[in-house]
């Protein structure tokens, strides 16, 4: 009998480990949902406070420093924006040498097979077509 009592009270313990750790993961995903809220939510007052501030109905203050961070990064973004313009005319703009895309993907520029490519398509397009 002492292997049965031995083996029931193993297997309690074992239980109760695994009902502490649902808890505690249950727990976990609660306060990480918490502090994403939380995140979001200071996210929101910053924006707002910035467009007070922006707007002249709130005084810059102690915000000076960072409404400038937010500023010098928002002219930062607008540069890479203006980068990613230069590049996608540059990419449009045709070029002497032939088209750069079919020189980088020449299986793209390919034209389509014939329509009778084969048994096998010719297989697969009954299939498909059924």
């Amino acid at each position: 009998m002492s292997v049965l009592d031995s083996l029931t009270r193993q297997a309690g313990r074992l239980a109760t480990d695994v009902q502490q750790s649902l808890r505690k993961a249950r727990l976990e995903g609660e306060r990480r949902l918490l502090q994403r809220q939380h995140r979001t939510a200071l996210e929101e007052l910053g924006a707002k406070t910035y467009e007070l501030v922006r707007a002249g109905r709130m005084p810059e203050g102690d915000l000076a420093p960072e409404i400038a961070a937010v500023e010098s990064k928002l002219m930062e973004i607008d540069a890479k924006v203006s980068e990613i313009d230069a590049l996608r005319t540059e990419e449009e703009a045709p070029s002497g040498d032939g088209d750069a895309t079919a020189a980088a993907f020449p299986m793209v520029s390919q034209p389509p097979p014939a329509k009778d490519a084969g048994p096998g398509w010719a297989a697969a397009d009954r299939f498909f077509r059924n």
